[in-house]
């Protein structure tokens, strides 16, 4: 029986809903489609930064030095990367209907700023047990380390757990542990997919407690 759920954040809690902006910024670089992405995260010291080897605030040094830019056009650079971001808002919605039932939590690879992202810009950690996030763990996913230590800090067996993420090698990653997991793309309807996994979606209706069953119909 499944009682904890965990989610990552980049593609699945928070999405890049407007890749626009991140297309004008690699106009105005000169830089490849899609370099923007390349730079922040797939660098050599954008997977370090994930790593937690070096702070972002190094990795932003970096990516100024790297790119050609002074102070203004660093932050110009940020809030345009940032820019396209957006909460999904649908999923958060069910992952609060879901709780305190199940258990919650974030494994996420991302840079030792993310806890104040989710507690500031982006307020949703308050919905979560539990925010593991590779910098602080110094590893990343999809290595087994990171899941194994998510599930003894929510004292769970990994049968009993359910990881969702946008990257096929994560969710390979959990399987491998013995989690149940998802691979979530924008079209994946996640109550049918819970419901599938015999996680049970609650709702309150004139202060009582009620199971929703529309989504395992069909």
């Amino acid at each position: 029986m499944i009682r904890v759920l965990i989610f990552d954040v980049g593609g699945v809690l928070i999405r890049t809903e407007d890749r626009s902006r991140r297309a004008e910024l690699e106009r105005e670089l000169g830089l490849l489609r899609g370099q923007t992405d390349e730079i922040v995260f797939n660098s050599p010291m954008g997977q370090a930064a994930q790593r937690g080897e070096v702070t972002s605030r190094t990795l932003w040094n970096w990516v100024a030095a790297d790119v050609g830019l002074d102070k203004q056009g660093l932050a110009h650079f940020q809030h345009e990367f940032w820019g396209g971001d957006r909460v999904n808002t649908e999923l958060m919605a069910l992952i609060r209907r879901l709780r305190p039932r199940y258990q919650t939590a974030i494994i996420s690879n991302f840079m030792d700023d993310l806890r104040r992202s989710l507690a500031e810009e982006y307020p949703i950690g308050d919905a979560f047990d539990l925010i593991v996030i590779s910098a602080e763990e110094k590893v990343m996913k999809p290595s087994p380390v990171i899941f194994q230590r998510t599930l003894e800090r929510l004292g769970c067996r990994p049968e009993e757990s359910l990881f969702v993420d946008d990257f096929a090698h994560n969710v390979a990653g959990a399987r491998a542990v013995g989690m149940h997991a998802i691979h979530y793309r924008p079209e994946t309807q996640m109550e049918k997919e819970l419901a599938q996994l015999g996680v049970r979606i609650y709702t309150f209706r004139e202060g009582v407690e009620q199971v929703d069953t529309s989504s395992v119909s069909s």
